[in-house]
């Protein structure tokens, strides 16, 4: 029963900072496991209004008086839709006060799906989504869900056979939004043309019960995390094997480290019956985050290929530690504002049932009320604007907003994000690097870029961007690329006074761009890729003359004080 009594505490205490998700994963004080928690509210949150309308007409509420609005929708939740039902012994006291009335709330169930024309629950999913997209509350369901294939433990192909054989292709995202057609909207898939083995289906389909996620195939990533690994990797083959090994410098929760395993097995470097020829080393300085990671490591078959460094600060790295005499790549996702988090991670907004004594008492409005806002558990959940959250299962390493961002937190962030990147042009056999952010801020993104070229040790030791045209096939492609000025911010500033960057054409050409809101159904994301070139060293950067008003305000001596918040 924890993990209901932890649902409501998290969705009632005060927001602390930090994203929803990585509240939860931090909270010290939770009995049941963080990703339980975690799935039982956001999937709770997609049937809220079938639910508060099923426990109102069961009357539930009036006959349990131990149940309060917040419990009775967790609880019930799990009683109708899950598998297992509610995650308690059966003598408990809060079970018995849901189940004493199972017939009457499955009844309730039933007329509501049957009043919507389904004939299946899957479908009846389908029509609530489409019903809270029309109600205009939120955008969470706008966007698809994005499923990688897992080539260590399976291909593209198996899975088209298996764990999508009933799906039909369609040839745009925009298909994949919910419609009218309840029974299609969840068998329809897209196959990406950027990201190798990535498929796209609709927001409410749901495979954290099926074989082939439990089993590590298929792993919930959204695209532009996809970004920075196969930028790394690219479209390479048995005739041109990467060569050496790979450092994820701030890995958690760990699906950018897989998604590198899943390159190289495709690539044909992982040969069975051997020691791999290629070592991941994946880090992250939270400790809590560490214990993520390596589960994700283990789920996705990737313990042979992937050595995890628990608590290990990237910047404290040795490069002339013998463990990391041979590494070549590094891909480095670090902290950073989260601006560009898209609006289905917000806090969700759980609409409450009520008791009959509300429902009777004198009518305040045209609408009914749903939330009862004398109670705790019912208090307004903080605006978008000061807390977020990501998918059901982890899927973006940067996951740290806090609301209102400041100018002194976004050059203390970028300060640290270009050391990060300096460390990381220090190892003596790096040949490419990847830095990407999920962040919308210049200041993050192209004005570290710029730093970053003009740096010491990058002129030394001939340090460039990786052009549009070296960059794999899919990511050339992609039309969206590095932008000048800041745009879509907010500013006190004027248009003509925002901050802009002193970056070439080709510059800008070869950073890489994800806006959201636009038909490409992403969040904001931002990647660069550095490739040695020593023969250019201290001659062709690809920059500018001069730094940014922003860069030349950072404080070089800012004390590091780690990934975390």
């Amino acid at each position: 029963m924890s993990l209901y009594y932890d649902a409501v505490s998290v969705l009632t205490e005060p927001a602390t900072g930090g994203s929803f998700k990585s509240r939860i994963y931090s909270a010290r004080n939770l009995r049941a496991a963080p990703a339980q928690v975690y799935a039982l509210i956001i999937e709770a949150s997609k049937w809220d209004r079938v639910l508060a309308d099923v426990i109102e007409h069961a009357d539930l509420l009036s006959l349990e008086r131990k149940l309060t609005p917040l419990l009775a929708l967790l609880l019930v939740h799990d009683h109708l839709l899950k598998k297992n039902g509610i995650a308690a012994p059966a003598a408990h006291p809060l079970r018995q006060a849901v189940e004493r009335h199972k017939v009457r709330l499955k009844a309730e169930f039933s007329k509501a799906r049957v009043r919507r024309g389904c004939a299946s629950v899957e479908q009846f999913k389908a029509a609530i989504l489409r019903e809270k997209r029309e109600a205009g509350g939120t955008d969470q369901f706008v966007y698809p869900r994005w499923v990688r294939i897992n080539n260590i433990c399976t291909t593209l192909e198996d899975q088209m056979r298996t764990t999508f054989s009933d799906y039909r292709k369609v040839e745009t995202i925009a298909e994949l939004a919910p419609c009218s057609d309840d029974r299609k909207a969840q068998r329809l898939l897209y196959l990406d043309p950027n990201i190798p083995d990535l498929i796209a289906v609709p927001y409410g389909a749901d495979f954290t019960s099926s074989p082939a996620y439990k089993n590590g195939e298929i792993i919930l990533q959204d695209k532009a995390s996809c970004f920075p690994a196969y930028l790394l990797l690219g479209d390479r083959g048995p005739s041109d094997a990467w060569e050496g090994d790979l450092v994820d410098g701030c890995a958690a929760p760990g699906n950018k480290t897989t998604h590198m395993a899943s390159l190289l097995a495709k690539q044909g470097h992982q040969q069975k019956k051997r020691k791999a020829r290629n070592q991941i080393f994946s880090m992250d300085a939270s400790a809590m985050r560490s214990k993520t990671l390596q589960k994700m490591v283990s789920q996705a078959g990737t313990d042979s290929v992937v050595t995890v460094l628990p608590g290990q600060d990237f910047l404290a790295l040795d490069h002339t530690d013998p463990r990391f005499e041979n590494v070549s790549g590094l891909l480095l996702d670090p902290s950073c504002s989260g601006s560009g988090i898209i609006g289905r991670d917000d806090v969700p907004q759980l609409i409450l049932p009520q008791p009959a004594a509300s429902k009777n008492a004198k009518p305040q409005g045209k609408k009914r009320k749903r939330r009862d806002d004398d109670h705790p558990e019912t208090r307004q959940q903080p605006s978008p604007s000061t807390a977020s959250t990501t998918n059901t299962s982890p899927s973006d390493e940067n996951d740290i907003p806090v609301g209102a961002i400041d100018h002194e937190r976004l050059i203390k962030l970028s300060s640290i994000q270009a050391r990060i990147v300096e460390h990381a042009l220090g190892f003596p056999k790096a040949t490419h690097v990847t830095y990407s952010t999920c962040s919308i801020h210049l200041i993050e993104n192209e004005a570290v870029v710029a730093r970053i070229l003009h740096s010491e040790i990058a002129q030394q030791r001939g340090w460039r961007l990786l052009r549009r045209d070296e960059q794999p096939a899919g990511l050339r492609k992609w039309n969206h690329r590095g932008v000048r000025q800041d745009r879509g911010v907010e500013t006190d500033v004027k248009a003509a006074d925002a901050p802009s960057v002193d970056l070439s054409d080709e510059a800008l050409d070869a950073c890489v761009r994800c806006w959201s809101g636009d038909a490409e159904g992403l969040g904001g994301f931002f990647v660069a890729g550095f490739v040695r070139d020593p023969q250019s060293a201290s001659a062709t950067s690809l920059v500018g003359d001069s730094k940014t008003e922003r860069e030349e305000q950072v404080d070089e001596e800012d004390e590091w004080a780690g990934f975390s918040d």
